[in-house]
């Protein structure tokens, strides 16, 4: 896997930490419609905090694999097509709710860089 491909994996997993990890509960100018916290903004999305709770797993989840697949190639491919379907996800559901685009531009930049790995990994 190309030098590339890491650095994008270790952008998408820290990105990814930043928001699950230490912004969950802080407001910021990418969260849907008017919400403050992550739970608020899910709220926004018509999900529940069940809901939340695992996706925030699963992203964490899988950002933790594609920082394995830096050293292990062959196991990036997975995580790095689950993660561009969550942030293909997260792109919608901005759509969904009339955010303007600039809400939706991490989840698009994470769901690019997680295209990029996984192609490369092909």
């Amino acid at each position: 896997m190309s030098l590339l491909a890491s650095v994008c994996q270790l952008i998408i997993a820290l990105g990814i930490y930043n928001v699950w990890l230490l912004r969950t509960n802080k407001a910021t100018a990418w969260r849907g419609g008017d919400a403050k916290t992550m739970e608020e903004e899910f709220k926004v999305y018509g999900l529940s905090p069940t809901f939340m709770k695992i996706v925030g797993a699963c992203k964490l989840f899988f950002a933790t694999c594609l920082l394995i697949g830096i050293w292990y190639p062959r196991f990036a491919p997975a995580p790095s097509i689950v993660m561009a379907s969550l942030m293909l996800a997260a792109v919608i559901m901005h759509a969904r709710v009339g955010d303007p685009v600039q809400k939706a531009l991490p989840a698009a930049s994470l769901l690019l860089l997680s295209l990029l790995v996984a192609y490369s990994a092909t």
